[in-house]
């Protein structure tokens, strides 16, 4: 049989091809006895040729040249190397031929590296930016920041100056109290004389009192008070968004670039600032004093809203589409809100006025009114099982769904309890006394405690099981990994002063943790390299350094050595110079808020500064938050400011 006759059918258009190709090669021309007189003779005559003739035939000889060995696998095959590689390799695999396009362009390979990273593909649902507010610099006088209490030698100042306060100074103080520029008055009265004013508030809230709810077409009303979902920190990830209409297709390379877009703008600093309010903003529904804490929250049907909690005695929601109030809600606290907390349709605050206010969102009640704490409730938090809440008072008390009734009163701490966080097992609280401590949500048992995890108090903190970050009035961060004690930190203190070791007793075994074992650091981002190139490597750290571990808690600093031992000098430059009074966990990155009116943010697995951002606030910044697009923060200058990474970008399609 010829061999025309003898090409295998289950053979393609390009096996034909390299079929007979390589058929022909084995056939000498007539004369040529061997492979090597055939070259020779090749070569005599293409010598011969003009320059622009050998072109042409070069040109001609390398398809005969090339073999695509990934192409002619079969396409499973192909797809499961393809599998293996990061999408820089992806994309250029991408430019090679249209095989190879339509291999590194298949779905399920983006979807897989979405996943890896938690990127998921949701409905789009808008999010329009609003006009920036004038950029004037406020000015701002108020200098009370009722969120934060006393540190452990300030609350025992404050308790002999109790004691020796004679009657004189008595009535001053509450006169002073009674003054209608502050809303804390009520925090130093009898609870005794408080508690019947809670009743007769509620049974007198009414609609009138209370702006409109939004129309939220989708959101289901509340048939139980027992929450689905967790609210871990000040601004936790958004929940599921659906848009209206048919939904698209999801493209998940698509959704990895889009990804990689906002993440090189977070690491470039590219953000668009404008701001929902500013200081004696026209729009009567606007906040009328400091604002102390918020959180980002998005209804099942989409739209996303800021609450706002103020030391005009409200909680303020915004239409982030919009960026107008779309409802206030009032008339239960009688002085600040100091702290909110909202998912699946509940809401929780907490003021100076000692009470913790739980509403239901869709059908505009109040839930609970818990007037346990003794004095102002610095923060509050819940979760599927419970709501745990903090206060001045020293104690952290938590409550159980569905009827919030009382669990555990927690006390050990020796200063007021600053903040608070929850995960399904684990409660972590930081306090004044410069400690945290780790306890069992189901038991009430105190786990672990760190003393003098910070040099000064404690004033915020996000848990993340594992890991647990901190923020002080020593103007540091601190993260931590509780099972392995394992982080780092920006304070050169444990650098640069060894005697901070041993300072302090460790409830550890000292074998656990030895003092100040080194620790090799190296600061390349995770892949952001690969986005930014070598260069972006030194930002913040200069060259990979030593690090030493403090025996006391177990954390690791990643400040660089200099030549002299002490700490990088740009480096320095570069970290917060007040209180850093709020911190957020994200996936890639952590961010702090401080009195210095500035928003860091940092790379949450070595602590390199990715981005520092300023010129938003006038006054100081009491709480931040994000999401995949954005930052929000707020603070004593009445400011409430959006730093927008999504500018002209569309991320309808971002799960938030």
């Amino acid at each position: 049989m010829s061999s025309q006759h003898a090409i295998d059918e289950g053979y393609n258009d390009e096996d034909v091809l390299n079929h007979s190709v390589g058929h022909r090669s084995t056939e000498l021309p007539p004369g040529l006895n061997s492979a090597q007189e055939c070259e020779e003779l090749a070569f005599q005559l293409l010598a011969s040729l003009p320059r622009a003739r050998l072109a042409t035939i070069q040109r001609r000889l390398a398809p005969l040249l090339q073999f695509d060995v990934v192409g002619s696998l079969p396409a499973e095959v192909s797809l499961q190397i393809f599998s293996h590689l990061p999408f820089p390799a992806l994309l250029t695999c991408g430019l090679v031929s249209r095989r190879w396009s339509i291999l590194a362009n298949d779905q399920t390979l983006w979807k897989r590296l979405c996943d890896a990273r938690g990127w998921e593909w949701r409905h789009p649902s808008g999010f329009s930016a609003f006009t920036s507010a004038s950029a004037a610099r406020d000015t701002w006088n108020d200098s009370d920041d009722e969120g934060m209490g006393d540190s452990d030698e300030e609350a025992d100042a404050e308790e002999v100056a109790d004691t020796l306060m004679s009657e004189l100074e008595a009535a001053k103080a509450k006169l002073t109290l009674m003054h209608a520029e502050l809303d804390s008055g009520l925090a130093s009265m009898s609870f005794s004389s408080f508690s019947p004013m809670v009743s007769t508030s509620i049974n007198n809230i009414s609609r009138a009192s209370i702006f409109p709810p939004p129309n939220h077409s989708n959101s289901s009303s509340t048939s139980t008070l027992r929450p689905r979902a967790i609210a871990r920190h000040s601004a936790p990830s958004l929940l599921a968004s659906i848009g209206p209409g048919t939904p698209p297709k999801p493209n998940h390379k698509i959704l990895h670039q889009t990804h990689v877009k906002l993440q090189r703008r977070i690491l470039t600093s590219s953000y668009r600032l404008s701001a929902l309010q500013t200081r004696g903003a026209s729009n009567h529904n606007s906040h009328t004093n400091t604002i102390y804490c918020l959180q980002l929250y998005t209804y099942p049907s989409g739209i996303q809203v800021l609450f706002t909690g103020s030391r005009d005695k409200t909680v303020r929601e915004w239409n982030l589409s919009t960026g107008t109030v779309e409802r206030v809600i009032s008339g239960v606290h009688l002085s600040s809100v100091l702290s909110i907390c909202a998912h699946n349709g509940l809401l929780a605050t907490a003021g100076s006025d000692r009470k913790v206010v739980v509403w239901d969102l869709d059908q505009l009640r109040v839930v609970k009114v818990i007037s346990d704490h003794e004095e102002s409730v610095l923060c509050v938090r819940f979760d599927d099982a419970r709501l745990v809440s903090c206060s001045k008072d020293r104690t952290v008390r938590t409550y159980l769904f569905p009827d919030l009734a009382p669990q555990f009163v927690l006390r050990a701490h020796r200063a007021a309890v600053n903040a608070v966080s929850i995960s399904d097992t684990l409660i972590v609280s930081g306090s004044g006394d410069r400690s945290i401590r780790l306890w069992d949500a189901k038991t009430g048992n105190l786990l672990r405690t760190f003393e003098n995890h910070h040099s000064r108090g404690i004033a915020s903190i996000d848990f993340k099981p594992p890991y647990v970050l901190s923020g002080s009035s020593d103007q540091h961060l601190r993260l931590f990994d509780i099972t392995t004690l394992q982080g780092w930190s920006t304070s050169p203190e444990y650098e640069s002063n060894p005697e901070h070791a041993g300072s302090q007793a460790s409830p550890l075994p000292s074998s656990f943790v030895p003092a100040f074992q080194s620790v090799n650091v190296n600061t390349s981002l995770d892949g952001f390299s690969t986005i930014l190139g070598p260069a972006y490597q030194n930002v913040a750290f200069g060259q990979p350094g030593q690090a030493v571990m403090c025996r006391t808690c177990g954390n690791s600093g990643l400040i660089p050595l200099g030549g002299n031992g002490r700490p990088n000098h740009v480096h320095r430059n570069m970290l917060h110079r007040d209180l850093v009074r709020s911190v957020a966990f994200g996936d890639d990155f952590v961010l702090s808020g401080s009195y210095d009116l500035s928003i860091k943010i940092w790379d949450r697995k070595t602590g390199a500064l990715v981005a520092d951002l300023s010129g938003g606030h006038t006054g100081r910044i009491f709480c931040i938050g994000f999401d995949r697009t954005k930052i929000v923060s707020c603070g004593e200058d009445q400011r409430i400011c959006i730093w927008d990474f999504a500018h002209g970008i569309d991320t309808s399609f971002i799960e938030l």
